[in-house]
């Protein structure tokens, strides 16, 4: 997913340029360190103190070429104002964060003005109009039935949180100056796979990705994907 994801982020600008990045809910730090290893310069944006902790940790064993590269801040997406000055950056990510945001279209609002002009927002959000798919295939038919009058559900740490619907985040892009540019669908085959499932290498990981990514951008799959990811590009 990591690599389908990174692929539909730059794809958006020329090869080779090295992009001003936030990652917001930077977490344990594993895609602002892919980002800054591809070159990049990365701003991560981060209120959990322990999840902090252990990106610092994370980055520290890195080269001196790399560290440089990346800034850690303490805050969350609603404090991007008092942290930067709008138009910073050229991507903003906001991956697996706004299912947490009671009411997102601020965040998101304040997250578009950090852009700078044709910056991409990219967001990754659980899809709530396949919420019923992962019970039905598991046989969980009372899950899979509750899902279909829901946009809440139980995540893989146990918290109950908010899906969100494409046609819903794409007025929300509209109304702050970053409409829509592209969206794809993101774990159609794996998402039923186990955490501790083995990942197949070489060949075998090549076809599994390659089947991935056709079906991320391809009707009528990619809107039966566990994940959408939206890319809004700021006017």
């Amino acid at each position: 997913m990591a690599r389908q994801l990174d692929e539909q982020i730059t794809g958006r600008f020329p090869v080779g340029q090295r992009l001003r990045i936030l990652d917001v809910g930077l977490g344990q730090g594993t895609q602002a360190l892919r980002l800054a290893r591809g070159g990049h310069t990365v701003t991560g944006l981060e209120s959990d103190s322990e999840m902090l902790s252990t990106a610092r940790e994370t980055f520290s064993t890195e080269p001196e070429g790399i560290r440089e590269r990346v800034t850690l801040v303490q805050g969350d997406g609603l404090e991007t104002g008092v942290h930067f000055l709008p138009g910073s950056f050229d991507v903003v990510l906001c991956h697996g964060v706004l299912m947490y945001v009671e009411e997102p279209d601020a965040m998101l609002a304040g997250l578009a003005r950090m852009l700078a002009p044709g910056g991409l927002l990219s967001l990754l959000v659980r899809n709530a109009d396949a919420l019923a798919v992962r019970p039905g295939l598991a046989g969980d038919w009372a899950g899979a039935l509750g899902a279909f009058d829901t946009d809440l559900y139980v995540n893989r740490l146990g918290r109950q949180v908010r899906a969100d619907r494409l046609d819903a985040l794409t007025a929300t892009l509209a109304g702050i100056a970053a409409p829509l540019h592209a969206w794809y669908g993101v774990r159609f085959f794996t998402d039923s796979a186990p955490d501790d499932a083995e990942v197949p290498t070489g060949e075998e990981l090549e076809r599994l990705m390659s089947a991935e990514d056709r079906a991320g951008r391809t009707d009528p799959y990619r809107g039966i994907a566990s994940l959408l990811h939206l890319c809004g590009v700021r006017g």
